[in-house]
């Protein structure tokens, strides 16, 4: 989801807008503008979906946190695990 999770749900938005207000055909049992009301609440149901997922995955603004972790091997073959974490 995420960025182009938002994307399509604009697109889907869109089109849905587009089948509402502009097409006017009827068809028998089938009517354009009902489809395109769902479309339209499917597409602000994917958008706000994907903003969230895009909001948890970003992570907060400005944290400087980073953790490092390191294998070190001595000459005689000797291995020793380093884990390193800074603000």
């Amino acid at each position: 989801m995420g960025l182009p999770g938002m994307v399509l749900s604009a697109l889907v938005t869109g089109i849905g807008a587009i089948m509402y207000w502009a097409i006017t055909y009827q068809g028998h049992g089938f009517r354009m503008s009902t489809v395109g009301v769902i479309l339209m609440v499917l597409g602000v149901f994917g958008f706000v979906a994907s903003s969230i997922v895009f909001g948890v995955s970003r992570g907060s603004v400005g944290s400087s946190r980073h953790s490092l972790d390191r294998v070190v091997t001595d000459g005689s073959g000797n291995t020793s695990s380093v884990h390193e974490q800074t603000k």
